[in-house]
């Protein structure tokens, strides 16, 4: 039996009081552990821009080139740079982090494949989690804005979710930056064909997000953003 078959076994199969207690209730300790830990390294890393994408970018793909240039150029203007930790994208992001000599933070998530820590991280900002919603809590929390490069479905649940919560105003209206107007041209051109056109989101909610192709045209638009509030982020 794989660990698929068991998995789909165990959740239409009857459960005992004794399992219920063992399996889910005291789940909610190492839930709490996460939380906490997660609470306590971050809300000490100052002002930080999340980057999202791919783990399965190479290091001479012209997208790891651009995340790289992107969080260098984000640390040189005050800000810290979040990622997820692992591979492609992520270690680009805390690449550039570290050449520019800013705060580079990992939000790792113990996967079966792809995922593992890269050496660009911060050593004391490198956390470890097990469940993607306490991860995805953590880089809503604790950042002032999100980069978003081409990835795949685990960059669309991130963006999604950054978009939801600025939208049913769960979290402040925080700048979203989609970088490649090629990569993402297809799916903004469905949320406006049909989204829209079905009324299932309104017209205004195409402003919470810009789309740009260029490292400089994406910080530009944090910082404009920013300067609305004669806000600058600092270290």
């Amino acid at each position: 039996m794989t660990n698929d078959d068991r998995k789909i076994k165990e959740k239409l199969g009857q459960k005992t009081w004794n399992e219920i207690k063992t399996n889910d209730s005291w789940a909610i300790f190492k839930i709490m552990a996460e939380f906490v830990d997660g609470y306590e390294k971050l809300s000490k890393i100052g002002p930080s821009v999340s980057i999202f994408g791919s783990a399965r970018t190479k290091p001479d793909h012209p997208y790891y080139i651009l995340a790289e240039e992107i969080a260098y150029k984000l640390t040189q203007n005050g800000y810290g740079v979040i990622t997820g930790g692992g591979p492609g994208i992520m270690e680009a992001g805390n690449k550039g982090a570290r050449r520019g000599k800013g705060s580079s933070v990992g939000l790792n998530i113990e996967l079966p494949f792809e995922q593992h820590d890269n050496p660009w991280i911060d050593k004391d900002k490198n956390l470890e989690f097990d469940y993607f919603f306490v991860r995805k809590v953590m880089f809503v929390k604790y950042s002032q804005g999100f980069i978003v490069m081409p990835g795949g479905f685990g960059t669309m649940d991130e963006l999604f979710e950054a978009i939801t919560l600025i939208q049913t105003k769960k979290i402040g209206r925080f700048p979203i930056v989609l970088v490649g107007t090629k990569f993402w041209g297809g799916l903004i051109d469905w949320v406006k064909d049909t989204l829209i056109t079905e009324k299932n989101i309104g017209l205004e909610d195409l402003s919470l997000f810009r789309i740009v192709d260029t490292a400089d045209e994406a910080v530009e638009h944090l910082n404009k953003f920013y300067a609305k509030y004669q806000l600058k982020p600092n270290f």
